[in-house]
């Protein structure tokens, strides 16, 4: 596996491959990587004669007082699980490369309308984050494939319209959401969890499922549902930031006219903030 951290280097052996005709998939992560992670890089590899991974842990998408500082950090151990991967380049830019003027300085990219919401609501400025630094990713590694996992539903539905909006020459592919034995969808975050909030948080999924089932037997009252799981979630001890029945394509609340839905949710344990998602189809 090769390594690099400068972006002068990752274009020498993309354009190395391109003139060997071979295509390229690219899983973009901000490190502390899981089975999740790895599951996105295992699907790469039967995509593209090449892949490349990038850790990045992305300042501009972190709100004034989220855990930039305390996001876990383990390069060491995720490049040693990428190489058993058989991943063909890790890119490790730095902050300074990346934005080398500054975040006030930079130019941004917002992608309208379906950013808003959910967790955009919630963390003012997060999808800009998120949209700036994967176009910038996209124009250094220029891949043909580019996985997402499903956790980060919003973020996958804003980064498929991004790329559609742009024109750019990339297919987008969502992988499903790794979950631990309780359900509990796998997330870097879950490592802040206590063993006893992590039984808690199982709650989550659990609440999902119930919910999917209404909808399946027929129950169209969302408003309903969604404030029977936000009960349930404060009655096991989380705080819900969000639930909501959504069109699984354009993420507006759902209507009677809907037939494919995504159930987003988000809630509070102590200080972490867990989000999960199911799609479901009626």
């Amino acid at each position: 596996m090769q390594s690099t951290s400068e972006i002068k280097s990752l274009r020498s052996q993309i354009k190395a491959w391109r003139q060997q005709g071979l295509s390229i998939a690219f899983v973009p992560t901000m490190g502390n990587l899981h089975l999740g992670h790895f599951s996105l890089v295992e699907k790469a590899k039967t995509l593209a004669d090449k892949v490349v991974v990038s850790i990045f842990v992305n300042p501009m998408q972190f709100g004034a007082n989220e855990d930039l500082d305390n996001y876990p950090r383990t390069l060491s151990e995720d490049k040693n699980g990428l190489a058993e991967l058989g991943t063909d380049m890790v890119f490790t830019p730095t902050v300074e490369s990346i934005y080398p003027n500054g975040l006030a300085a930079q130019s941004y990219v917002d992608v309208p309308d379906i950013s808003l919401g959910y967790c955009g609501g919630k963390r003012p400025g997060h999808f800009k984050g998120v949209a700036t630094v994967v176009t910038k990713l996209f124009n250094m590694v220029q891949p043909d494939f580019a996985c997402f996992g499903e956790k980060d539903y919003q973020q996958l539905q804003v980064i498929r319209t991004m790329v559609r909006d742009l024109s750019m020459p990339i297919e987008i592919i969502g992988i499903a959401t790794q979950r631990e034995f309780s359900g509990l969808a796998m997330s870097s975050r879950n490592g802040y969890l206590s063993d006893s909030e992590r039984d808690t948080a199982k709650v989550l999924y659990r609440t999902l499922t119930e919910a999917a089932d209404k909808l399946k037997a027929g129950n169209t009252d969302f408003t309903l549902i969604e404030d029977q799981a936000k009960e349930t979630l404060q009655k096991q001890g989380l705080q819900p930031d969000y639930f909501a029945i959504a069109n699984n394509n354009t993420l507006k609340p759902a209507t009677l006219d809907d037939d494919h839905f995504v159930i987003l949710a988000a809630a509070f344990l102590g200080s972490v903030r867990l989000i999960d998602n199911l799609q479901v189809s009626i």
